[in-house]
């Protein structure tokens, strides 16, 4: 299991096991589960999303996960006899396998686990910090321009293919010396100025989602980015959004309104109306 070699998987049953996967998936066809889902992916900060997914479906009560010799080295924990591995994507290879806390035991002379093991649902900071600016900047790279604008409460940002030319500086080498390139305008965001920094953040999540789950279609017809899903409904779009919205906020410890609309699949189509109210009315950081 620490062997670092991969065998390069055969197409025919990898296919089969993501057709399994899926089919596992069903199980979150109810508004509880579903959010059970999310709530599980949103903890596990130190894993991709998607792998967050995989150890739920195979394990829904695990609470920190570390392949054997990260365990061994970085916490001095050995895997018990007869642990189960779970499975999950590995960088740069097909798969990797992973245990959970529980199924470790100490080695030796280990010391006390940190904080990050025993307690990694801990709530952090509600501020998003840098983050928004940061997020401003790598969007350039896909030709997105985001800007200001004044609004009322009602509206909070809004994604649309860029009716003008233009292009943007992104930043490519800072050391020794600033280096750019240019890149076209193809979309515009439009923030809300009056929001906090928070909404800002949480309503450009969510309008990126929107251009990156492909509800925008693609800017040209050879471009393989992400897939054309322009089709779908507003409702299923709307709802992915703020899928998205939910989880990356919720790893941040940025508070928001997601869940409030995700929890009542009847209010699918209204999302984009009601979370703009609530986060230009109604949020407010935590105490």
């Amino acid at each position: 299991m620490d062997d670092p070699k991969a065998v390069k998987p055969d197409e025919d049953v990898t296919r089969r096991a993501l057709d399994e996967l899926f089919s596992l998936t069903r199980q979150y066809k109810s508004t509880r589960a579903y959010h059970e889902l999310l709530e599980f992916i949103t903890r596990f900060r130190f894993y991709a999303p998607y792998n967050a997914m995989l150890i739920h479906v195979q394990m829904p009560g695990a609470t920190f996960v570390c392949p054997p010799h990260r365990w061994r080295e970085n916490y001095q924990h050995r895997i018990k006899f007869g642990a189960r591995p779970l499975v999950i994507l590995q960088p740069m290879g097909p798969v990797m396998f992973v245990f959970d806390v529980s199924d470790t035991e100490p080695i030796d002379g280990a010391p006390p686990l940190p904080r990050e093991v025993t307690s990694p649902f801990e709530p952090r900071g509600a501020k998003v910090g840098n983050h928004l600016d940061q997020t401003i900047e790598n969007a350039k790279r896909d030709g997105v321009r985001i800007g200001p604008r004044q609004a009322g409460s009602q509206s909070a940002g809004v994604i649309c293919v860029a009716n003008a030319s233009g292009y943007l500086d992104v930043i490519t080498k800072l050391k020794p010396q600033r280096e750019s390139v240019k890149v076209a305008v193809k979309y515009e965001i439009l923030l809300n100025s009056d929001q906090s920094r928070e909404g800002r953040y949480a309503t450009l999540v969510h309008e990126l989602a929107h251009l990156y789950c492909g509800h925008l279609g693609i800017p040209r017809q050879k471009w393989k980015s992400w897939p054309d899903r322009s089709g779908l409904s507003e409702g299923v779009r709307e709802f992915e959004a703020e899928s998205v919205c939910y989880l990356v906020c919720q790893r941040l410890g940025i508070v928001n309104p997601s869940a409030k609309y995700l929890s009542g699949m009847w209010t699918i189509t209204r999302i984009r109306t009601f979370r703009r109210s609530a986060w230009s009315v109604s949020w407010r950081p935590p105490d």
